[in-house]
């Protein structure tokens, strides 16, 4: 299973719609089973203290790593440009999967990564941050991070003008179909 991940709980955000974007492009690529998982449909009631307890972790975490995190061979995780680098909200939830069987969240996974701006960089500072996060995880990063800059000029009417698409596509094309030579 490959999971695209919306790395932001803002309702409604760019982020997402890439996603949805990202979603649909992987699913025709590829033909496997592909899952969206949003931050902006996860309850917020989940980030609290006891969500780094071992023993009383809440459900809605765990239901959430059996339904998305443990099965993922590979992630595309999309993050938006916070205060120049990842929203918080991802960072607190991949610190709340990280309590529960730590390596199977992660560990030998591969993961791509698109940023998402409405400024010129793209987040590239952000997913250089997510990239050492990743790695400290045992996670695979695609080298080829794509910066999807000035949002809002590449997005008319929610959707993605056609270069930005084709720039998400070879993305998509280099890390799900790359052949291993042994």
């Amino acid at each position: 299973m490959i999971l695209i991940l919306s790395g932001t709980n803002r309702p409604g955000s760019n982020t997402r719609k890439v996603a949805e974007y990202v979603l649909k492009a992987t699913k025709e690529i590829t033909g496997l089973e592909v899952k969206l998982l949003s931050l902006e449909d996860i309850p917020h009631s989940i980030f609290h203290d006891q969500m780094y307890s071992g023993d009383d972790m809440p459900m809605e975490i765990i239901a959430i790593q059996e339904e998305y995190i443990f099965p993922a061979e590979k992630m595309v995780i999309l993050t938006p440009e916070y205060n120049g680098s990842f929203a918080g909200v991802l960072k607190m939830f991949i610190d709340a999967l990280s309590v529960r069987k730590y390596a199977e969240n992660f560990k030998g996974k591969s993961g791509a990564l698109i940023g998402v701006s409405s400024g010129r960089a793209g987040n590239l500072r952000g997913l250089e941050h997510l990239t050492g996060l990743f790695h400290y995880l045992g996670m695979h990063i695609h080298p080829a991070k794509l910066p999807v800059s000035s949002i809002s000029e590449v997005m008319n009417d929610g959707k993605l003008n056609e270069p930005t698409q084709e720039a998400i596509n070879e993305l998509l094309k280099g890390f799900l179909l790359k052949v291993r030579i042994v």
